[in-house]
Formats: C-alpha cells, structure tokens, sequence
C-alpha cells in the first residue's frame, strides 16, 4: 500500500502543469472557433484523456454613440465533453462537444453586492434589470442582434489534432503544434454557435522544473484563427484573428497546483467604434487543480476581464480530467 501511494506522488511529481482550457466567453466571440491553449505535450500512442469542463459566465456591457447602440446583458453556460486520444509516438486526435445554456442567469446580485463591497465600479449594472437575458447591437438604426429569449442546445463541434514537435521529458521541455477544425452544428440564431466553419493553429510549450520547495512550469502558446462568413455580424466578421496564451503554474504539495494565465486574441469585428465589438481581448484565470488521483485532476478558476467590455465580467470554470 505504501509503496502504491509513493508511486502515485512521484508520478504526479513528473506529471506536466497544463493550462486552464479557457477562452473568452463573450457571446459575440464564444461562437467561434477560439481554441485553449492545451498541453505541450501529444498523448503517447494508445494513450487516451477524457474532460468535462463547466464555464459559467456573467455578462454586462453597453456602448453608444452617434450611430451605434450595444447591449449584452445575461449569463451563459458552456459545458464542454472533450476527448483525445494517441495515435502514435508524435500524434493524436481529439474531439470536443459543447453544450450552451443561455439566459438571464441568477448571478447578477451576487456581483453587484461584490462590487459594492470591494469598492469596485458596477458600470451602471446595478440599475439595469436583475436576471436579464438582452443581446441587442444596433448599427445606422438597423438592428443586426437581438436576443431576448433563452435558449440552449448543442454547440459547434471542434475536431482536434496535434503533432510533437519537441520534448524532452527529462528536462521538461515540450512544444507541439495543434490545429482544431470547428464545424457549424449549432444554432447561430441562439448564439450557439457562428454559423461558419474555422480552423486554428498554434504552437503550445511548457518548461516545468522542480524544485525542493515544490514543481514550477512555465507555458504559452500563439496562433492564428480562419474563419468562412457565418451569420452573426456577418458583414463586419474578420477572416483572421490572432490569439496567445502566457501562464505560470506551481505544485507546492503532489496534490495541489496554483495557476495563473492571461488570454488575449485580437478583434473578431470591424468597422465599429465601440469596444465590445472592435478591440483586442485580454482576461486574466486564476485558480488551480486538485489531483483526486494519480491521474484524475480537478481544476477550478476564476476568470476576470482585463481589457473591460471585451470579455465577461466574471467566469467561474471548473474542469474534471482523466489520462488513461
């Protein structure tokens, strides 16, 4: 029994800190096919990783001017069913499912009386109605959004593939280059999905070393999304975004990890001088994971808007993963 627990700690001792599987939950942007950062390391042949992932988003932001109107005002739910699986000493593949619930939400008092308490400016929530579902953009007095009735239903599904370009596991080194393809299966009429076909590619790496005090890593990745014209703002859509990740993670104890990563990705829109639907996005995830078992991790952060306006005001993610 002894000897299986010590092999456990050691293998999580040697197990690589990954990022948070986040992306901007934004309505306007969560339609595509932004991609998380994800392991620099390609699952071994026949090995295979099963996740759940929950995010939970607040939104609220309005913008005006002389000939533009936005209002993104409800909450969102993203559960996302990811699998991958090795194909060999450098590749696998891997397919996510996401499922949206869309709505008014319950969050609302809850984060005006966080910002009441900390001091913080409610951006003029605090006086719009409490658990309200309105997406409105309204552009030359043409409405070209209008959401107000809730909805959910299956999301665009992504098909992923990776290829290991580097590692080292010695020295804890990894680099490999991922492509996702994401398919127009949901409703774009309920901003489950975008209504275009998209494909990414990135380079993700990390740099882990321990120490007596505990592991240290180190991880990024960059790439660049292409899109087909899909039907939400459809005429100001970008073909092409660029996206990054940067991130830190420690593992003071074999069965704990504190993370911290910041996401930025340039605009999905043009021909607009509002914020919220023409300017680069960062969010910053704080959090970490709980290691259940050797090869069972529990991951739970808190994602908050760098850039104000850009992303939701706040994101609750919890994550449930399996390496088989």
């Amino acid at each position: 029994m002894c000897g299986f627990l010590l092999a456990g700690a050691l293998r999580l001792e040697a197990a690589e800190i990954t990022p948070f599987p986040v992306q901007n939950q934004s309505p306007l942007v969560a339609i595509y096919g932004l991609p998380a950062a994800a392991s620099g390391r390609v699952l071994a042949r026949g090995e295979a990783s099963l996740g759940l992932t929950l995010d939970l988003a607040n939104h609220y932001t309005t913008g005006r001017n002389g000939f533009e109107n936005l209002v993104l005002d409800g909450e969102s739910l993203r559960v996302m069913l990811s699998g991958r699986y090795g194909l060999g000493r450098r590749a696998e593949a891997g397919v996510e499912i996401p499922l949206w619930i869309v709505g008014g939400g319950f969050l609302d008092s809850f984060i005006d009386s966080y910002h009441t308490a900390f001091g913080f400016p409610g951006g003029g929530r605090d006086l719009a109605p409490k658990n309200r579902l309105l997406y409105r953009y309204e552009k030359n007095g043409v409405s070209l959004l209008h959401l107000e009735r809730s909805g959910q239903g299956l999301g665009d599904i992504r098909l992923t593939g990776a290829w290991q370009m580097y590692s080292a596991a010695a020295g804890g080194r990894h680099l490999a280059l991922r492509a996702q393809l994401k398919l127009p299966t949901g409703d774009a009429g309920s901003l489950c999905g975008s209504g275009s076909t998209d494909l990414a590619l990135w380079l993700t790496g990390a740099r882990q070393r321990s120490f007596s005090a505990g592991t240290l890593s180190l991880f990024g990745a960059a790439g660049a999304l292409g899109m087909t014209k899909g039907r939400v703002l459809a005429a100001q859509q970008r073909p092409l975004v660029g996206f990054g990740t940067l991130g830190a993670g420690f593992r003071p104890l074999s069965w704990m990890e504190l993370k911290v990563q910041a996401d930025a990705h340039t605009s999905f829109y043009k021909d607009s001088d509002l914020t919220q639907i023409d300017a680069p996005s960062v969010q910053l995830t704080v959090g970490g994971a709980l290691y259940l078992a050797p090869r069972l991790s529990f991951d739970i952060g808190v994602t908050e808007d760098l850039a104000v306006g850009r992303s939701p005001d706040v994101v609750f993610h919890l994550g449930l993963s399996r390496t088989f």
